[in-house]
């Protein structure tokens, strides 16, 4: 944990912070836009499994691949997958120093505040996980087991929970940032 902390330490500065905010958000946005999309337009209306924060279960999972068909499967683990591949990694780092940055404005860059920094890496290697697990699935469907679609659920709700608790985090400290700078500006 201690390598960790250096190294949100020593990497808070506000144009790495701004650059690697940029490129996460491009990723993003990308991933809405088009490789989103363009599954879910085999999906008639059903949302993919990285989109249903509070879970899903086997005969979902059974109903969603059905309606994708062959070609919205392939879509899903050819075009979607790999970009939500690259996405975790960054979230993960980009967010963590994120927060660390507005930790540091707020001088809080300290324990025990400084370990909410591992929120979203925590939310990023859940999110590896689910994304194997979203492989696993599409490639041994039609032959799914439930503990497959089980352990792939738990890792969506994962993710999804602890990317909840860190953007609550995130927002109290950056009113904490407001109410500081507030108070900073009406003093000088």
């Amino acid at each position: 944990m201690n390598r960790f902390i250096r190294f949100i330490e020593g990497n808070i500065q506000g144009k790495k912070v701004f650059w690697l905010f940029s490129l996460t958000t491009l990723v993003y946005v990308f991933m809405l836009m088009v490789t989103i999309p363009k599954t879910m337009a085999f999906a008639n209306g059903m949302k993919l499994l990285d989109m249903m924060p509070l879970g899903y279960d086997f005969n979902y999972v059974n109903d969603l691949f059905s309606s994708l068909g062959v070609q919205g499967r392939n879509t899903y683990l050819t075009i979607q997958i790999p970009v939500d591949m690259v996405y975790p990694f960054l979230f993960g780092l980009t967010y963590s120093l994120l927060l660390g940055f507005f930790l540091n404005k707020i001088h809080q860059l300290k324990r025990p505040l400084i370990y909410l920094c591992a929120l979203p890496v925590i939310a990023g290697l859940a999110d590896y996980l689910e994304n194997f697990g979203v492989i696993v699935l599409l490639n041994t469907y039609p032959d799914l087991t439930a503990i497959e679609v089980h352990l792939t659920m738990i890792f969506s709700m994962l993710k999804s929970a602890t990317s909840a608790v860190y953007f609550t985090v995130l927002i109290m400290v950056l009113l904490w940032f407001g109410i500081q700078s507030l108070f900073k500006a009406k003093k000088d």
